[in-house]
């Protein structure tokens, strides 16, 4: 029988091999000797009754068992964290840690100047910022606040909807001096094109809204909406971009605007247990002012 009162640092130590795959990876993450993590890792197995790990030549290896827990002592780790940046946001006035994610792209075109206005308002407010795109960060408190391309159907969220996120196709103008122009849609096969690499159910989705582009014509591949954006600017070649972000570039022009538009579903999101909290309810409120504004083109 598993005792009750096995340690959470046992699971987190647990959580720290599983990733680094070495005693010595975990010690230095955790910030521990490697003889602890050993210790922790030994007593965990004792207590469960079986091995959780394989010592080979490489590091260990984890067993079955060990990746069945896996999401399990995720689950508590998120909930860790999470009742951590609760209750330092506890007593009277905006204080305390929230953790907000957003795609790549929102976090570091869009976010970082209504970040910057929130903290300057609100100086004590402490902010963890996470790039990713699942839904399930809220529902497993790994995260407090998303902004998400699409509307959430999960009951457990308080959601706000912010507006469509318009995307065109766009060319930085020293390309299209080299280059030149496509006048027309079937032109773009004779161009340098800039696409995804790996296609998502998200991408099949879009793809009846766009041109139908062959993979084989792309001259870079790219799931890093980051990169994509960064080789647009530096003139590679022709591809996709938030309008709100090339309005701010005027060395980008957009192609074929009438014909290409692509709307992205934006929400903003929180769990409903955090409805009462003061620091949760502003930062949520300066997020929506601030993404609606990026939305309207102010």
């Amino acid at each position: 029988m598993i005792e009750n009162a096995l340690s959470w640092d046992f699971y987190r130590t647990f959580l720290e091999v599983l990733r680094e795959g070495s005693l010595s990876g975990a010690a230095r993450s955790l910030g521990l000797t490697q003889p602890t993590v050993g210790r922790h890792v030994d007593a965990l197995e004792t207590a469960l009754g079986y091995a959780l790990f394989i010592r080979t030549q490489q590091g260990l290896s984890p067993t079955q068992e060990a990746l069945a827990l896996r999401p399990y002592a995720e689950a508590l780790e998120s909930t860790s964290t999470a009742l951590l940046r609760a209750a330092s946001s506890q007593g009277a006035g905006v204080r305390g840690t929230i953790r907000i994610t957003a795609s790549d792209v929102i976090t570091v075109e869009v976010l970082p100047a209504i970040i910057t206005e929130l903290h300057a308002a609100y100086p004590e407010l402490t902010i963890e910022l996470m790039s990713s795109n699942r839904i399930e960060d809220l529902l497993q408190r790994e995260a407090d606040i998303a902004v998400r391309m699409q509307r959430p159907s999960q009951g457990v969220l308080i959601a706000r909807r912010i507006g469509d996120v318009e995307l065109g196709m766009y060319a930085h103008k020293d390309y299209l001096a080299r280059r030149g122009r496509p006048a027309r849609i079937d032109d773009l096969a004779g161009h340098v094109l800039i696409g995804f690499d790996k296609e998502t159910a998200f991408i099949r989705s879009m793809k009846t809204k766009l041109p139908d582009v062959h993979r084989e014509l792309l001259a870079l591949r790219t799931d890093s909406d980051l990169a994509s954006l960064a080789m647009l600017r530096a003139g590679f070649g022709i591809g996709y971009c938030q309008i709100g972000l090339a309005r701010n570039n005027p060395a980008l022009v957009r192609l074929f605007p009438k014909r290409i538009s692509l709307k992205l579903d934006t929400w903003l999101a929180m769990h409903e247990d955090l409805r009462d909290n003061p620091s949760c309810k502003v930062a949520f409120a300066a997020l929506a002012t601030g993404l609606e504004k990026y939305v309207q083109g102010a």
